[in-house]
């Protein structure tokens, strides 16, 4: 390591030509000592300097000198100081809120969340949890995951739902992230909340293309999510009670003022309400977020995080069930020098869940388990020129499923899928180079290798073919059996390497606009085998091996930023084009659940995704907001190969079960006075495509349908609007309990948009009929939020 840290030092001296001295520390906000990730720190009066990362931390490396020192954050006071630089140097700041007349107040937008003008990074969307607060949700309960579906580039899966797509990508290909610790259900009550407790949330990134290098595992995106650290100032607490659930976070300093903790909780009580109105049918959740840390010294510091969380649901008499995630990290960061930070974690995540049918008598158990190791180096080698590497290694021990009979005259015998375990690793290395003033670029490449480990014996086909066309019948089945081979424990089944590189520009047309150009190359060796439209306590992941390929992507983006009316307008507009090689797709009338040998369920296929993306935002003033407005299309296409015949939908291009070709949303807040704040939402979307019977026929009496091509219909086009007031009776500044009221209306016009469409045969009258089903129509909501 030391020698690896000498190279970069020789590698910045010849950079440097001049002397030059280096100026580094920490920003925290005053108020409650959390660090204040994405400020600006700068030398007045040049084009030199910095944006502190996730920990605050930033580094400048100037000439020799003397020059005034600025950090700037918005929504807090700018800080200035003198600094000579005839040093190495350390200063930390700490920024104060800003605190004006209510007359004098301008809102403005946090400048985290616009995209910056000279930075190469694209394909980006930012929210700060202040802007995530003010967005009506359904149910009254703040969501990270239904804010994020009003910003370009990002659908839903259906009503209700918090799973989502990114760019025509499915569910299994994002990445999602709490504190760094992998989140596989991003749900609570079957989707009609989201894992993530926005009093526990500091930051929110959403990478939809131009990966940086340091993620991996996943082609579409990464969703990156940062719990706060705690309140070093003083006791703090956070809450709120709404119709169906109440949450509380305590926060505060701890070990002599060496360190913070935080502690979340949120439950719902439906199951009150239920049990009321004497009905039998169950339905709640639960989760718990925890963090705390502690500083060694100026230059060591660590954290502890961690996430539980359960779902609860039991329908009728003879189904229920329960799932939920657990997560935990233990991070070290380390400060070299003035321009090498480290941080070394070591995570764990768990997510499983259990389903017991009552009337079969059978308990069914399924679990994922993640030991996750990263070390990850930023050198800051001069004012042009940035380095981050690091190296990672996911262990993953996947339990697909066991059955385990409930009572002796259950009709279900024991049954235990195959354990899968693999270990996926990567190295990777990016540079953020300021070539010219007006030209920066971004560059990089991670190297990732996966194992698929053995433990087990796996099938052999007949010429390799777990899946055979049948000719005759003109459909696909099961491959001949001819045996199995036996891999030992630890044994490697199969081995995949793959380099992603990824590189970005941007070239600053003038100080008001910029265009962006990148490219990133990912690769995925995981995979959600699921036939439904979102993510379900049931859906089952699976690994690359033997007979399944890792899925690979590469992705072309091209972008138009520009400020408006000195920044209190801004616009964004990227094209994007998109493929993935080795898409599992699934054959007509596939058995997912319970299945060994996966293979015989499956081809691989490509998957291909293109649109524009348009942000239009009004940054300051007492109304802020934005438009949103993306035409894209996903398709994906299947052909034989090995297996031989016309592949699925006869070979051809078909639109994939995630495609919207239009998507529209409109999100505003008013500021009406110290006291008012009205929200609103819009949002327009084509239907998601679906497959409908075109025909019927008799067999042997029986009637029986004919589908059309797969996926080539759709459901009516998705609309609603969402409307919030909230209220805040005390605003007197030296009160430290503060409260608010907040009144929302989901689906105020009571749209009753299709979840699905089924179609069944009248019994009476012998015809065929369509019916509709709809989760919400208009849900109005009230919650007090407190602080202290």
């Amino acid at each position: 390591m030391k020698n690896l840290v000498l190279l970069f030092m020789l590698f910045s001296a010849v950079l440097s030509a001049q002397e030059k001295y280096t100026v580094s520390g920490v920003v925290k906000e005053a108020k409650n000592g959390e660090t204040a990730f994405g400020a600006s720190v700068f030398l007045k009066g040049s084009t030199i300097g910095s944006i502190t990362n996730e920990y605050g931390f930033f580094s400048i490396t100037a000439p020799k000198g003397t020059y005034t020192l600025v950090v700037s954050y918005i929504g807090f006071e700018n800080m200035s100081q003198e600094i000579t630089l005839d040093a190495n140097q350390k200063i930390n700041f700490e920024i104060k809120e800003q605190s004006t007349k209510l007359d004098e107040v301008v809102v403005v937008a946090e400048e985290t969340e616009r995209a910056s003008l000279k930075k190469p990074e694209m394909s980006v969307s930012k929210l700060n949890i202040k802007t995530v607060k003010q967005m009506p949700v359904v149910l009254g309960e703040v969501d990270i995951v239904k804010s994020l579906q009003m910003l370009p580039g990002v659908t839903k899966n259906g009503e209700g739902a918090s799973g989502f797509h990114v760019r025509g990508g499915a569910v299994d290909q994002n990445l999602v992230l709490l504190d760094e610790a992998i989140i596989y259900n991003t749900s609570h009550m079957l989707g009609f909340f989201s894992v993530f407790n926005a009093d526990a949330i500091k930051d929110i990134k959403l990478y939809k293309g131009g990966i940086p290098a340091r993620f991996g595992g996943r082609t579409s995106s990464v969703l990156d999510v940062r719990q706060k650290d705690g309140n070093s100032k003083r006791l703090a607490l956070t809450g709120g009670i709404g119709l169906i659930s109440s949450r509380l976070a305590v926060e505060g300093p701890m070990f002599k003022d060496k360190g913070s903790f935080l502690v979340a909780g949120r439950s719902s009580y439906v199951n009150l309400f239920l049990a009321a109105a004497d009905e039998e049918n169950r339905l709640g959740f639960y989760d718990l977020n925890l963090k705390t840390n502690y500083s060694l010294g100026g230059n060591n510091k660590l954290y502890l995080s961690g996430y539980f969380g359960r779902d609860a649901f039991k329908f009728g008499s003879s189904f229920k069930s329960t799932y939920g995630n657990i997560s935990g990290n233990l991070r070290w960061n380390h400060i070299f020098n003035d321009r090498l930070f480290s941080n070394l974690s070591l995570i764990y995540s768990k997510y499983d869940y259990d389903l017991e049918i009552t009337g079969d008598e059978f308990d069914w158990i399924s679990s994922i388990n993640n030991y996750n190791v990263k070390y990850d180096l930023k050198y800051y080698a001069s004012d042009k020129f940035k380095l981050d590497f690091g190296v990672s290694g996911i262990y993953y021990d996947f339990d697909p499923g066991q059955v385990r009979p409930t009572s002796e005259t259950s009709p279900i015998n024991p049954l235990a899928l195959d354990r899968k375990k693999a270990f996926e690793s990567g190295l990777y290395v990016n540079a953020e180079h300021k070539i010219t003033d007006k030209l920066t670029a971004q560059y990089g490449v991670r190297v990732s290798a996966f194992r698929r480990l053995g433990g087990q014996a796996m099938a052999d086909y007949a010429n390799g073919q777990p899946v055979v066309y049948n000719s005759l019948l003109g459909i696909y089945e099961r491959g001949t059996e001819i045996g199995e081979t036996l891999y030992k424990k630890g044994e490697s089944i199969k081995d995949f390497s793959n380099l992603e590189p990824r590189a970005s520009l941007a070239l600053q047309l003038s100080e008001k606009s910029s265009v962006k150009a990148g490219f990133s190359r990912s690769a995925q060796y995981i995979h959600l085998l699921s036939n439904t439209t979102s993510v379900t306590p049931l859906d089952v992941w699976t690994t690359s091996g033997k007979y399944i390929k890792p899925q690979l992507s590469n992705q072309y983006a091209l972008g138009y930023f520009r400020n408006f009316n000195d920044k209190k307008y801004s616009m964004e507009i990227e094209g994007y084009y998109k493929t993935t090689d080795n898409r599992i797709d699934y054959i007509d009338g596939s058995k997912l659940i319970g299945q060994n040998t996966i293979e015989t369920e499956i081809l691989n296929g490509e998957a291909r995704a293109y649109g524009l993306e348009l942000l239009l935002r009004k940054n300051e003033g007492r109304f802020t907001g934005w438009i949103s407005y993306t035409v894209s299309k996903a398709e994906q296409r299947t052909l034989g190969g090995i297996a031989g015949g016309p592949g699925i939908n006869n070979g051809d291009w078909y639109n994939s079960a995630f495609d919207r070709t239009h998507d529209i949303s409109i999100t505003g807040a008013y500021e009406l006075n110290d006291k008012w704040t009205f929200g609103g939402n819009m949002v327009f979307q084509t239907g998601r495509p679906v497959t409908y019977p075109n025909g019927q026929y008799q067999y042997e009496g029986i009637s029986v349908a004919s589908f059309s091509p797969r996926n080539s219909d759709r459901l009516p086009a998705y609309h609603r609007l969402d409307v919030s007031a909230t209220y805040r009776p005390n605003r007197k500044p030296n009160n430290r309990w503060k409260g608010e009221w907040v009144f929302g209306i989901y689906n105020v016009y009571n749209q009753k948009n299709a979840a699905s469409i089924s179609f069944t045969q009248n019994e009476d009258l012998g015809i065929n009929e369509a019916t509709r089903t709809a989760i919400f129509g208009l849900v109005p909501s009230v919650t007090y939020n407190f602080k202290f």
